[in-house]
């Protein structure tokens, strides 16, 4: 009796200040296992005569309940307690202020474009828009096109199967043909997304979009952005489309003036027709418009041709006018320091987040937007 007593007030005790679960695990196995103390007296029993089991077994297996019953008390107060501190540790404090959260960005291609849509609006143009998938008269027969030129070739321009009536279909390579339906003088279709369309002289537009080309480099990319202008009136010549394009440039890089120059080319749907170059300095990487004595080719621009007049249902003897075409994308990526135009498509958004402009951003006023 006295040995089973001092034995169970040594477990008890030991359960009442075990400090944690693990402690009072190794506990119960030693009081309660197959090779525990309580253990071993239970296996004790059948060694015993009648008697002795009559008098020791309630004895042995009242102390087996007793400890089991301290060490499940004991193991219930420990579980709250590691709860409690878990849930200590893991407290929201709602005072402090939320993580921040990843915000969108506008596209560099979508700021200047607007960009240069503002710039132009303030000059007089009106915006004039057109489809992307545009037929073989539009994109190139009424721009003066021969039939044989290289652009109407497969590895040019990307052709769409023929349709039943054996026409095939293409990704406009440029956005001149918004430049031909404005000048046709028809009514504008129901739905039809330009504005312009079916304008008589005199006429002032740009026409901003998508254009696809079978082109890829650092400086050349598939699908891209253009905006074109048109200007058709009476009494138009060079002086006044070198104006137009030297007050964009000066205006759209944030210059007091700039440096260009007309080199002679050849366009199709112009004559004469030229490039302009815009005086930069390409040292230490960086591209610095207005500086240095460097060209970069910027612009294709003329007069436009008379046979696309013509084809538009213009008298050429009458009007004439001028055309140049920007790359948009091209322009951001010498305004802003971008080193592959592949970059702006290929949806990364850490490239975004570093070139990208806020939504909410204050407006810039050399840029014209508002």
């Amino acid at each position: 009796m006295t040995d089973l007593a001092d034995l169970e007030a040594g477990l008890t005790g030991r359960v009442a200040a075990a400090p944690d679960t693990a402690a009072l695990e190794a506990i119960r196995v030693e009081a309660l296992g197959k090779t525990g103390a309580v253990s071993a007296l239970l296996k004790s029993l059948g060694s015993m005569s009648p008697d002795e089991r009559k008098t020791q077994g309630p004895l042995i297996n009242g102390l087996r309940d007793r400890v089991a019953a301290a060490i499940a008390g004991r193991k219930t107060e420990l579980e709250a307690a590691e709860l409690d501190a878990r849930l200590a540790a893991g407290r929201l404090d709602l005072s402090l202020p939320a993580p921040p959260r990843r915000r969108g960005a506008v596209h560099p291609t979508m700021q200047v474009m607007d960009e240069m849509i503002a710039i132009f609006a303030d000059m007089g143009f009106a915006l004039a828009e057109g489809p992307d998938i545009e037929d073989d008269f539009h994109n190139f027969t009424a721009l003066n096109f021969p039939p044989k030129h290289p652009a109407r070739e497969m590895h040019d321009t990307f052709f769409l199967n023929p349709g039943p009536d054996g026409e095939r279909k293409l990704l406009r390579t440029h956005t001149s043909p918004v430049q031909v339906r404005t000048m046709q003088k028809t009514n504008t279709p129901p739905g039809a997304s330009w504005i312009a369309a079916g304008q008589s002289p005199p006429i002032r537009i740009i026409s901003p979009g998508r254009t696809y080309r079978m082109d890829s480099d650092a400086t050349h990319t598939p699908m891209f952005h253009q905006i074109e202008g048109l200007v058709i009136d009476r009494e138009i010549h060079m002086g006044h489309l070198k104006w137009t394009l030297d007050q964009f440039i000066a205006r759209f890089f944030e210059l007091e003036s700039v440096v260009t120059r007309f080199r002679p080319h050849h366009f199709p749907f112009t004559e004469p027709s030229a490039e302009m170059d815009v005086q930069c300095d390409t040292s230490g990487g960086e591209v610095k418009i207005g500086q240095g004595t460097e060209w970069s080719e910027i612009v294709g621009c003329g007069m436009v041709h008379p046979n696309v007049l013509l084809s538009c249902g213009i008298d050429p003897d009458e009007w004439q006018g001028f055309a140049f075409g920007f790359g948009v994308d091209r322009l951001g990526r010498l305004k802003y320091g971008m080193p592959d135009l592949r970059d702006m498509f290929a949806s990364d958004t850490r490239w975004l987040s570093h070139y990208g402009f806020s939504a909410f951003a204050a407006p810039n006023p050399a840029s014209g937007l508002s």
